[in-house]
């Protein structure tokens, strides 16, 4: 699933988009030049989502011949049912909500083609005046998440990583809203939720940065992929060059975002005015430092997966989520529509 190794049943769909594409690359100052784009994020316009904004506001996509408008969204599920439907052309979701939705939705027909976040975004967080310090402190204890949550969803993971059962905790249900600041109070004992966003919204409470315990799932044997781009497969077959465009357009944002991440964060500015720059920046430096930038796209360079991991995680993800094995889900990811590997190798 690198550059260089694909699944077996990509190879069908991918020669005949290679051969459209070629035909289309030769066309692209024309037939390109009024291509639309409807793009939706995971979420907010937060920290994380500079490089998107960046990449329209200083005339990338328009480079390329595209016309991106983009949205922000109501989490990854909804993400991936807004492409699926086709009420828009692409997006950003987290990978296991899309393994999962096409898993129970055969005909979701949507496949990630950038793997932004290398590693899954999820940890437990608690108080460390609670005593915990480690996952097997959480065996009796109560966590809080949103039904939805990915780190909640992902726990069949943690636990079995770190020889807990699956049922070893209670979890209660609670608003995104009000989580960390149930944990504050200490009315929970520990949530899960983003690093980037759980953090920072425990520390806006008053929580001693100190106090704070943060069981990053990567860190504990997780090996899940997290929030990749998305597009409909009926563009990657009618409209690869446009796919491949606007790849283009966002990785060399996200190069000038890790470079200037100062810079960056102006855009997000720019398109929510209200936003508190110092906060958004912070939550834009912590995710590229812990889910962007890893010792995996040093190696292999931004975007990109490797087959033996991405198998691996599959296979935690079919058990942890109670899915059904099935061969469509192996070809949910598609490398080749990325920039070449020295465009996207990290200095």
């Amino acid at each position: 699933m690198n550059d260089n190794h694909r699944k077996p049943g990509l190879l069908k769909r991918m020669t005949s988009a290679i051969v459209l594409g070629g035909a289309l690359t030769a066309m692209a100052s024309g037939a390109q030049a009024e291509t639309d784009i409807r793009f939706t994020l995971d979420w907010r316009f937060e920290g994380p989502s500079a490089p998107f904004l960046m990449a329209k506001e200083k005339g990338y996509f328009e480079d390329e011949g595209l016309n991106v408008t983009i949205d922000s969204g109501n989490g990854s599920a909804g993400a991936v049912t807004r492409v699926a439907t086709n009420s828009y052309d692409m997006g950003f979701a987290d990978f296991s909500a899309l393994t999962e939705t096409t898993a129970k939705n055969p005909d979701t027909e949507v496949t990630g083609v950038y793997m932004v976040y290398n590693a899954m975004p999820a940890a437990v967080f608690a108080l460390r005046e609670s005593g915990i310090e480690e996952p097997a402190d959480l065996k009796g204890k109560t966590l809080g998440a949103p039904v939805f949550d990915g780190g909640r969803k992902a726990w069949p993971s943690f636990a079995r990583h770190n020889d807990l059962a699956v049922d070893a905790v209670e979890w209660q249900s609670v608003e995104p809203a009000i989580r960390e600041t149930l944990l504050a109070r200490g009315e929970l004992d520990a949530i899960t939720g983003f690093y980037f966003t759980s953090l920072l919204n425990l520390e806006a409470r008053g929580v001693d940065p100190d106090n704070i315990v943060a069981l990053k799932y990567p860190d504990y044997g997780v090996e899940f992929y997290g929030n990749t781009i998305i597009a409909r497969n009926e563009l990657l077959d009618e409209n690869p060059e446009a796919v491949r465009g606007f790849l283009r357009a966002f990785n060399k944002a996200l190069q000038e975002t890790i470079d200037d991440p100062e810079a960056a964060i102006q855009y997000v500015k720019q398109r929510d005015g209200l936003i508190k720059e110092d906060l958004e920046l912070r939550r834009l430096k912590l995710a590229l430092e812990t889910n962007v930038i890893t010792e995996e796209t040093r190696a292999e360079g931004l975007g990109a997966v490797t087959e033996d991991r991405m198998d691996r995680a599959l296979e935690d993800m079919i058990a942890s989520y109670d899915l059904e094995p099935n061969p469509e889900l192996e070809t949910l990811f598609d490398s080749s529509y990325l920039p070449p590997r020295e465009a996207r190798m990290i200095d």
